[in-house]
């Protein structure tokens, strides 16, 4: 659960001597092997604010990898977990850039940062107070105007404004703003366990829905989620960064393109971004396998988008229920697998086949067999030095494996 913060911590982290505190906390390792000797040199030097100095440091090391920009935020250990990585959350406020926007459910503010460098008023409401005041600090610049200098972190009681941020303690399913786009991202988590369970979401997901039933809405939720079962009227936008699905996001109708209802936004750290909806064409040729095998991106796949990914590319399917694409180029920046031999899979003849290529690391992938890639691996026993990759698939009701190159 990690250090649990109040707002007294927020107040002193954030002043100038919880500032050079912090400063001199990070220069220490912090490793479990060293956290009995950091922890009692931070409590000699600063007493019992020891153990919200080491926390602080802690989290600001784990958000670097998802938070841009951060060094200086605070954080607590649930809302850092939670909280939308920068890119995504700079993309979602693209979407939304000129609209005054409420944010009902947001905690240490990652997204209103985003959001109040391109709308011209923004609203964030929570009923946590440590986290309020965490965000009021996070906003950093936006509490000021122009050559303006620093000011200590805001501690809200009552509604409090920034520079074009106006923060207030509200509850996400009673609404306190008008004419405004809804943010809302409920906590994933319910009895200490990830959930996929709409209702059972924090704040529940069809309570959220009625309270803003008309607006103008996005909605984060986990893209593990059946959405044709919800019956969502506009449109699913489905999430990656970096190959990794991160999140989904219901569009409402209003903010929805027109003709789209599902959605694949596959975004880079190196800034690039690709899109492809089901408006666009997925009208695919049924051909033996090409030369090539692609494994569309998570975001494609869970958005049910991989025959438009495919007609997009000059692809098509090596089976019509299997997310593998096969073709005889690849994608620009999309990893391929270029194919060497193709068989029935049956272990001796894959045994033998792959000491015959002297392999060695051997990365396999599956979909649609009951294959365990690790004990595969072990069973397979090799001691070659050329790396290769395995795709084993289903074609019919074969399972068949395809040696490839490594990428």
């Amino acid at each position: 659960m990690g250090y649990r913060f109040t707002r007294a911590d927020i107040g002193y982290l954030g002043s100038a001597i919880g500032r050079d505190a912090l400063s001199e906390a990070d220069r220490l390792e912090l490793t479990p092997a060293t956290h009995l000797r950091d922890l009692e040199r931070v409590r000699r030097a600063h007493g019992d604010r020891a153990a919200a100095l080491i926390e602080t440091v802690r989290l600001r090391r784990r958000a670097a990898a998802k938070l841009l920009d951060a060094g200086q935020w605070l954080f607590t250990d649930d809302a850092l977990q939670q909280a939308t990585p920068t890119l995504v959350a700079r993309q979602r406020a693209a979407r939304l850039a000129g609209r005054t926007v409420h944010d009902v459910t947001c905690s240490i503010g990652a997204e209103l940062v985003e959001l109040a460098r391109v709308c011209p008023a923004v609203l964030g409401s929570d009923l946590d107070e440590v986290r309020l005041a965490i965000a009021g600090h996070n906003l950093g610049p936006h509490r000021l105007g122009a050559g303006e200098q620093g000011a200590p972190a805001h501690i809200p009681g009552p509604p409090e404004r920034t520079r074009n941020v106006l923060l207030a303690k509200a509850d996400a399913l009673r609404p306190s703003s008008r004419d405004t786009v809804i943010i809302a991202d409920p906590a994933r988590r319910a009895d200490g366990r990830r959930t996929h369970d709409p209702a059972k979401l924090q704040p529940p997901l069809p309570d959220l829905l009625a309270a803003y039933a008309g607006r103008d809405l996005a909605v984060k939720c986990a893209p593990g989620l059946d959405f044709d079962r919800l019956g969502w009227p506009g449109e699913v936008e489905v999430v990656s960064l970096d190959g990794s699905v991160r999140e989904a996001c219901l569009w409402s109708p209003g903010l929805a393109e027109a003709g789209v209802t599902r959605r694949a936004t596959v975004l880079l750290s190196n800034g690039a971004a690709r899109t492809i909806t089901d408006a666009e064409p997925d009208g695919i040729e049924e051909r033996p396998p090409g030369q090539w095998i692609i494994d569309p991106d998570g975001a494609v796949v869970r958005a049910g988008l991989v025959r438009h990914y495919a007609a997009k590319h000059g692809l098509w399917q090596l089976d019509p229920r299997i997310a593998y694409l096969t073709g005889d180029t690849v994608p620009e920046g999309v990893r391929g697998f270029r194919v060497l031999d193709r068989m029935d899979f049956r272990e001796k003849t894959l045994r033998a086949e792959l000491h015959r290529r002297d392999c060695g690391p051997l990365e396999i992938l599956t979909r649609g067999v009951d294959i365990d890639p690790d004990a595969l691996r072990s069973r397979l026993k090799l001691r070659g030095a050329q790396p290769h990759t395995l795709v084993i698939t289903r074609i019919g009701r074969t399972a068949t494996v395809f040696v490839c190159s490594t990428p």
